[in-house]
């Protein structure tokens, strides 16, 4: 019998047009058993009293609120490489790619003082819109107030100052093309047994075309944790 493996549970992309489809996806994890599991906030995309009360009390069902950009959006690219990534990996999302290195720490920073002002509590992980953090360094990571980061590769410990690299699994796929590799990707990360295995999923993703194999690998025997759990970024 194989024993249950430690998995990170995130929902990407939460705003308050995405927010029903937020809500269904949480009430199949907890159906499924899992029940720590994290949102990824994008604070600049219109929230109102009534979508903050949502959201409000997604976070008193257990949900663990992040921090994820400002508007998960870009009006411009910058750049030969953020053209490539925009092409092959996040479209028009990496909000982060069209800034300078002070315009990442203000964005990040302000994404931050969001959930205070609106009486949110204050997010210990910070996600950039498509794992692409830009021009900040770790330095600035330091010093802003998030305690751990996630990135395409792992997850940063601010406070042990110490990067792990983790495994990740995502079912972001509308085209054939997406589809297939990210059935390769999943099948290469589900492999690394060695570390928890993060599951990335966005709002659409029950109604595309790897919807069921999100459904069939939720429904497997999982530790769910946190982000801020210590077996998330396990001792060396």
């Amino acid at each position: 019998m194989t024993a249950a493996r430690p998995a990170l549970f995130s929902i990407h992309d939460v705003m308050p047009s995405t927010l029903e489809a937020t809500e269904s996806i949480a009430a199949t994890l907890r159906r499924s058993g899992i029940h720590k599991f994290t949102l990824l906030v994008v604070p600049g995309t219109g929230w109102d009293d009534d979508s903050l009360d949502r959201l409000r009390s997604l976070h008193a069902g257990g949900a663990d609120l992040a921090g994820h950009g400002w508007r998960h959006r870009v009006e411009r690219i910058r750049g030969f490489g953020h053209w490539l990534h925009s092409t092959f990996i996040s479209r028009d999302v990496a909000e982060h790619l069209a800034l300078d290195r002070d315009g990442v720490i203000e964005l990040m920073q302000a994404c931050y003082d969001w959930f205070d002002a609106s009486k949110l509590p204050q997010p210990a992980l910070y996600v950039p819109p498509a794992w692409a953090m830009g021009r900040a360094r770790r330095t600035d990571l330091d010093r802003l107030p998030y305690r751990r980061y996630e990135t395409l590769s792992g997850i940063y410990d601010a406070e042990k100052r110490r990067f792990q690299r983790t495994p990740m699994i995502g079912f972001e796929a509308d085209t054939p093309f997406r589809a297939l590799a990210c059935r390769v990707w999943n099948r290469l990360n589900l492999a690394r047994r060695h570390r928890p295995v993060r599951f990335s999923i966005h709002p659409r993703d029950p109604e595309l075309l790897l919807g069921d194999d999100l459904a069939r690998l939720i429904e497997g025997d999982w530790i769910d944790l946190y982000y801020t759990d210590p077996l998330a970024v396990p001792a060396r």
